[in-house]
């Protein structure tokens, strides 16, 4: 996986502590447009503490121009801020 680090645009739904849970995702392409992704499937989750910012690893699955990929976003607690990290 190459690493990518652009912010996105995420649906989550969140647990009763605060987990949230994506369900898809809206990332910029290089030539402005924008894709929506649909989270097929989350392989798993960790957290993560990076220069003092507590932050949740997802490695998901979905199928992206037809065909299967993996990914890992992850999601900065203080800041409530989504990143496309790997791809």
């Amino acid at each position: 996986m190459k690493i990518i680090a652009k912010p996105i645009e995420v649906i989550a739904w969140f647990t009763k502590d605060g987990t949230p849970h994506p369900l898809r995702f809206k990332v910029e392409e290089e030539g402005g447009e924008s894709r929506v992704i649909k989270v097929d499937k989350i392989h798993f989750q960790e957290k993560e503490k990076l220069a003092g910012n507590v932050m949740i690893i997802y490695r998901c699955q979905s199928t992206i121009g037809g065909s299967q990929r993996l990914y890992e976003i992850k999601y900065e607690m203080e800041s409530c801020k989504w990143m496309l990290f790997k791809m």
